[in-house]
């Protein structure tokens, strides 16, 4: 008996499953419009596989999804022994965007040497509308100079592409946005900070071809006056801002979001005019709590999409009543592109977890566009928190594939979950032909430990 289970146990731990599963709910369509998750990787689904990835760190502030890869940006994660030095190396996590595998280690190196060391050495990462993967440290109130960086998607090898002036307001910047071409060979660039804890947003614009000079008639920064609230008068901690793309080929990014910790998104144009905020939006669609930063927008199907951070740690979703993490809201803009007018499809994921992440604040968010096999249009919607997890979606009129059932340890998706589901794992390894279903406890294999972890779920009612 005793070697007959030794046998058993050993043959379950020999299979594996997935290095991400998928956030277990089917998401009703609406007006005509459907989303499915992909895949997912984080604390709430994969607890023990997210917390042994390199990228699971609250140095690990930001990433990007573009063109079959997700690029996460960590600083100062290695520690090199050069001759009697010991140094600090940043890296850039090369994840495979269709399952959630690590498949590469970019360690970032400059003019030869390592580079990292200072403080949020690797801060924000992203990629332009050309193709190109850039860097940008944090810069600090001291600092007069904002670098940033193009990055070589295979060796990590950097190269510095602008040393942005701040001009005479120096205030800590902790994230960029880029748009256009940062080599500045096919077309123009522009680059956006905000200054934390302040009412100060940079702007830098290069034509093609040209250098960089101040994006606001000549200057760096300008001093916001309108914010809404009203009662709000300057930025929160760690701020972003987010240009708009009107229209593809129109780099000029005109438009913007500015998302600030004590406010939500707000829309400015580069005069520093609030074109658009939350006043006239439904109560019901207003972030749960603003401790995070973070906005996007997407078109599909001729209708115009934002993208924003739900809720950070703690929130309500009035709708539900349910305590939610670190999600966001995908609405359909409203007429004109309004906010006012805007409204709720989703809320995605359930949740990706509920640990801080020491105060990055930065919710990462993305699109790609591309078209089915049938030639409908989709988009890829990739979000990404610091510490707690990320998530890629398929949105479109024709979307399939990625739902599971949402109950956790409902193996055999009857709705429940009970002995039924202990002998449907069994069956599933014995048989050779289990998934990520299996995978109840989320470390990434699928053995007797699930098992277990079915059995007292059902314990525990």
């Amino acid at each position: 008996m005793k070697k007959s289970l030794l046998i058993f146990l050993l043959m379950l731990s020999a299979f594996t499953a997935a290095w991400a599963v998928t956030d277990g709910v089917n998401y009703e369509p609406v007006n005509g419009i459907k989303i499915v998750n992909l895949w997912i990787q984080d604390r709430a689904h994969t607890p023990e596989v997210w917390s042994n990835m390199p990228y699971c760190n609250t140095s690990a502030r930001t990433a990007v999804l573009k063109d079959g890869y997700v690029y996460i940006a960590r600083s100062n994660a290695n520690t090199v022994i050069q001759g009697t030095d010991t140094l600090s190396q940043s890296v850039i996590y090369k994840v495979d965007a269709t399952n959630g595998e690590l498949v590469k280690e970019l360690a970032l190196t400059l003019d030869g040497e390592i580079y990292g060391g200072a403080t949020l050495s690797c801060n924000t990462v992203g990629m332009d509308n050309y193709g190109h993967l850039y860097m940008a440290p944090f810069s600090s109130n001291l600092a007069a100079i904002q670098p940033v960086y193009m990055v070589d998607k295979e060796t990590g090898e950097l190269t510095l592409m602008g040393e942005l002036d701040k001009g005479d307001a120096l205030q800590r910047c902790d994230y960029i946005d880029l748009m256009g071409d940062i080599t500045r060979e096919e077309d123009e660039c522009n680059i956006m900070s905000v200054g934390a804890s302040s009412e100060y947003i940079y702007r830098w614009h290069a034509d093609q071809g040209g250098d960089w000079e101040g994006g606001f008639d000549g200057d760096p920064y300008l001093a916001i006056l309108d914010f809404y609230p009203e009662t709000v008068t300057q930025w929160g901690y760690a701020p972003v801002a987010k240009m708009v793309l009107e229209e593809e080929g129109n780099y000029s990014g005109e438009l913007f979001y500015i998302d600030g910790f004590s406010t939500s998104p707000i829309l400015y144009d580069v005069t520093g005019t609030m074109v658009d905020n939350f006043e006239n939006v439904d109560p019901d669609f207003w972030p749960m709590d603003v401790g995070a930063n973070g906005v996007c927008e997407f078109t599909l199907e001729g209708r115009n999409f934002i993208v924003f951070v739900a809720a950070q740690y703690t929130g309500v979703d009035e709708a539900t009543m349910v305590n939610k993490a670190c999600q966001v809201y995908i609405c359909e803009l409203g007429e004109g592109m309004s906010l006012g007018g805007m409204q709720r499809y989703w809320m995605v994921p359930d949740e990706l977890g509920a640990v801080s992440d020491g105060g990055t604040r930065v919710e990462s968010m993305n699109v790609e566009y591309g078209v089915d096999a049938e030639g409908n249009e989709e988009v890829t919607l990739f979000i990404f928190k610091c510490y707690n997890g990320m998530a890629v979606y398929k949105i479109g009129t024709n979307v399939s594939g990625g739902e599971q059932p949402g109950i956790k340890g409902d193996v055999n998706g009857d709705g429940e979950v009970n002995i039924a589901d202990v002998n449907a794992i069994i069956d599933m390894i014995l048989s050779g032909s289990m998934d990520a279903k299996g995978d109840v406890n989320g470390d990434g294999e699928v053995n007797i430990a699930d098992v277990n972890a079915i059995i007292d779920i059902i314990l525990k009612g």
